[in-house]
C-alpha cells in the first residue's frame, strides 16, 4: 500500500468500492475533527439516543479536544436550569468572545492617533457597511459584559459558592472582575470624543492620588504618557484594550474554567450536605451530559442572545459619539463611566487619597481574601442570614455611592445653566435636538425679514447692552428683555404658551396636550419639559421666570432654535433686575438625532 494519501484512497476504492471508501474517509475526517465522534455518534447525539459505542465517544472530546477540555463532560441536572447560576458566568464568557469578534472588525478601520481617531469613528459610522451596527454591538456588549460579571460575583456570594474548595476560583473571579472593568475603561478613550476624553481624564486622575506623591505622579504619567492625555495616552490605552488586557483575561478565564471543571459546579444550597462538597459525586441518574444536551442548549442561547443584541442595536441602542475631544473645554457634569461612579461618589465624601485609593484598595483586598476568612461550612440560606445581609447592604451602598457620583448630588450650578444643560446638553442628544427638523420648521417664530434683529444676531450683545447700563445714574434704566424677545418667540408661561407675543394665539396649559401633542409630539415634549424645569424643579431659584423658544430658518435645510429664559434675580455685579440667559442649537434636515 502506498504511503501517499491519494494512491491509498484509490486502493480503498478498488477494495471497498467508491461509496464505502468515500464514506469511511469522510467518517474518519469527522472523527479527527471532533476528537473522537464519528458520523454515527453525532447522529445518535442529535436524535437524543444513547451512544451505541463503548467507551462513550461523547466523553472523548473533553479529554482530547482543545476547545472542550475546559468544559465538564457532564453536569448535575440540578444546575442545568436557570437557577442557581442564572447563566451569569456563561453570559460573561459569551460577551468576552462577542467583544473580541466585533472588536476585530472595528480594528480594521481604526488608527490610535488623536489626528485621525475621531475621523475613523465617523468613517465607521457613515461609510463602512454595517459599521454603526458593529460599533453599537461592541459598546452594548461591553456594557453587558461588565453587568453580567458583576451579577455573577453577586450570585456566587449569595449562594455561598466561594466556600471551600472553591476559594481560588473566587480569587480568579475577582481578578476577572478587575480586568473586565479596566477592559471597558481602556476602550472608553478610543473614540476620542469629549465624553471619552474627560471620563478617562477623571478616571486616571484618581491614580495621581496614590501615595507617596512620587508614585502617584509616575503612575499617572505611565497611564497618560504625559501630564495630559494625548497621543501617548491614546496609544497606551489602545494597546491595553486590544492586546494586554484581553490576553490576561483569556489566561485567567482559562484558570477559572479549569477550577470549575476540577471542583464541579456548586449545587443549589438546599441540595448540599452541610460541610461536604457533593458537587463532584454526581449519581448516574442525575447526570446531564454536555454532548448533546448542554451544547445544544448553549447554541440556542448563543442564537437568542445574539438576536437580542442585534435587535436592540437596530431599534433602540446607539453608541454615542460626541464632539471631538477638546482639552480646553470641559463639558458640564463630566462623570466617569457608570461602573466607576461609586468611586466618584466616594471622592465627594472626603480626602482624595483616602476615598480614591485607600478605601477601594481595602474593598478589593477584602474581596480577594474573603473566602479564606469565611470558614463556616454551610451554604444554606437559613444558616447565612448575616452574609445575606452583608450582600444586601453592599448592593445598597454601591447604589447610593453610584448616585452620589452623578451630577445630581453635591454639584452646585445655577438653575438657568442646569435647565439649558438638561434640554440642550453639551454632550449627548437631549430633548431639543431630538425634535425632527419638520416639527421645528412647521412652528417658525422668526420670519425671513426679521433675522437681523439685535438679539437674534447674538444673545450676548443684548445681555451686554443691559450690563452697560449706568445703574448708578438711573437705577430704573433697565433693558426689557421680555419685550425684546417675545415678538420673535414661543413664550412659555406657567399657565399658557403664546406665539410671537400675540395673545390671540395663546393656548392654555391644560389644553396644550390636546391641541399640540398629537401633531408635534417631540416639540410638545420639549415644551412640557421646559415648563416643568421652570415652574416645578427650579421655581424657587428663578422668580417670575418666562421661557422662550425662538425658531428661525437659517437655510432651507437648517433651523436655529434659541432656548431663552428671563427671571428676576441678581446679576454678576450683585444688582437686582431682570436676568437673561440662553443657548442656541442648529437642527439640520438630514439630522438623525431624533432617531437616537
Amino acid at each position: 500500500m502506498s504511503v501517499l494519501p491519494v494512491p491509498s484512497i484509490l486502493d480503498d476504492v478498488k477494495e471497498k468500492g467508491l461509496r464505502k471508501a468515500t464514506y469511511e474517509a469522510i467518517d474518519s475526517t469527522v472523527e479527527r475533527i471532533t476528537a473522537g465522534m464519528n458520523i454515527q455518534d453525532i447522529r445518535e447525539a442529535l436524535r437524543g439516543e444513547k451512544p451505541s459505542r463503548r467507551p462513550n465517544p461523547r466523553l472523548t472530546p473533553h479529554a482530547d479536544s482543545f476547545w472542550l477540555h475546559m468544559r465538564p463532560s457532564y453536569f448535575h441536572t440540578s444546575v442545568t436550569g436557570l437557577y442557581p447560576t442564572f447563566r451569569m458566568g456563561w453570559l460573561s464568557t459569551f460577551f468576552f468572545a462577542f467583544e473580541i469578534i466585533t472588536g476585530l472588525f472595528l480594528m480594521v478601520f481604526y488608527t490610535p492617533s488623536p489626528d485621525v481617531a475621531y475621523d475613523n469613528m465617523q468613517t465607521i459610522l457613515g461609510n463602512v457597511p454595517m459599521g454603526q451596527l458593529m460599533r453599537d454591538m461592541h459598546r452594548l456588549g461591553a456594557e453587558a459584559m461588565v453587568t453580567f460579571v458583576m451579577l455573577h460575583m453577586l450570585r456566587t456570594f449569595v449562594t455561598g459558592s466561594y466556600k471551600k474548595p472553591r476559594q481560588f476560583t473566587w480569587f480568579t473571579g475577582v481578578v476577572l472582575l478587575l480586568f473586565t472593568l479596566f477592559l471597558s475603561f481602556s476602550g472608553y478613550l478610543l473614540p476620542w470624543d469629549q465624553l471619552a476624553f474627560w471620563a478617562v481624564t477623571i478616571g486616571t486622575s484618581m491614580a495621581e492620588a496614590a501615595p507617596p506623591e512620587v508614585v502617584g505622579t509616575n503612575v499617572n504619567l505611565l497611564l497618560r504618557g504625559s501630564p495630559d492625555i494625548g497621543a501617548g495616552g491614546l496609544l497606551r490605552f489602545y494597546l491595553l484594550h486590544v492586546f494586554a488586557l484581553p490576553l490576561l483575561t483569556a489566561i485567567f478565564l482559562g484558570v477559572h474554567y479549569y477550577k470549575v471543571v476540577l471542583h464541579g459546579h456548586s449545587l443549589p444550597p438546599r441540595l448540599e450536605e452541610v460541610g461536604k462538597d457533593t458537587a463532584k459525586r454526581v449519581p448516574v441518574d442525575q447526570r446531564t451530559y454536555f454532548i448533546p444536551d448542554i451544547m445544544s442548549m448553549e447554541l440556542a442561547w448563543i442564537g437568542a442572545v445574539t438576536f437580542i443584541v442585534v435587535f436592540l442595536c437596530v431599534w433602540f441602542f446607539h453608541a454615542p459619539l460626541e464632539n471631538h475631544a477638546d482639552p480646553q473645554v470641559t463639558p458640564l457634569h463630566t462623570t466617569a463611566p457608570w461602573y466607576f461612579l461609586w468611586l466618584q461618589g466616594l471622592l465627594k465624601l472626603g480626602d482624595k487619597v483616602l476615598m480614591g485609593i485607600i478605601v477601594p484598595t481595602i474593598i478589593f483586598g477584602l474581596m480577594f481574601v474573603f473566602p479564606y476568612l469565611d470558614v463556616t461550612p454551610s451554604r444554606r440560606y437559613a444558616h447565612r442570614r448575616f452574609m445575606l445581609s452583608v450582600a444586601a447592604f453592599t448592593v445598597l451602598g454601591w447604589t447610593v455611592l453610584t448616585y452620589m457620583g452623578t451630577p445630581y448630588y453635591a454639584v452646585e450650578t445655577s438653575a438657568d445653566v442646569e435647565i439649558a444643560q438638561e434640554l440642550i446638553p453639551q454632550e449627548g442628544v437631549g430633548p431639543v435636538r431630538a425634535v425632527p427638523f419638520e416639527e421645528w420648521a412647521a412652528n417658525l417664530t422668526v420670519l425671513d425679514d426679521e433675522t437681523e434683529t439685535l438679539w437674534l444676531q447674538d444673545i450676548d450683545r443684548l445681555k451686554n447692552t443691559g450690563a452697560d447700563v449706568n445703574y448708578d445714574a438711573d437705577p430704573n434704566n433697565d433693558i426689557d428683555y421680555d419685550a425684546a424677545i417675545a415678538p420673535y418667540s414661543l413664550a412659555i408661561y406657567e399657565d399658557r404658551i403664546v406665539f410671537r407675543a400675540d395673545e390671540s394665539t395663546a393656548i392654555a396649559w391644560d389644553d396644550l396636550d390636546k391641541e399640540f401633542a398629537e401633531e408635534y409630539p417631540e416639540l410638545y415634549h420639549v415644551i412640557d419639559e421646559f415648563h416643568h424645569e421652570l415652574y416645578d424643579t427650579y421655581a424657587e431659584d428663578l422668580e417670575n421666570a418666562v421661557g422662550y423658544l425662538s425658531i428661525s430658518l437659517k437655510q432651507d435645510n437648517l433651523v436655529r432654535v434659541y432656548l431663552l429664559m428671563t427671571w428676576d434675580g441678581l446679576d454678576d455685579q450683585g444688582r437686582f433686575g431682570r436676568q437673561l440667559n440662553g443657548k442656541p442649537v442648529y437642527i439640520n434636515a438630514e439630522s438623525e438625532w431624533h432617531e437616537h
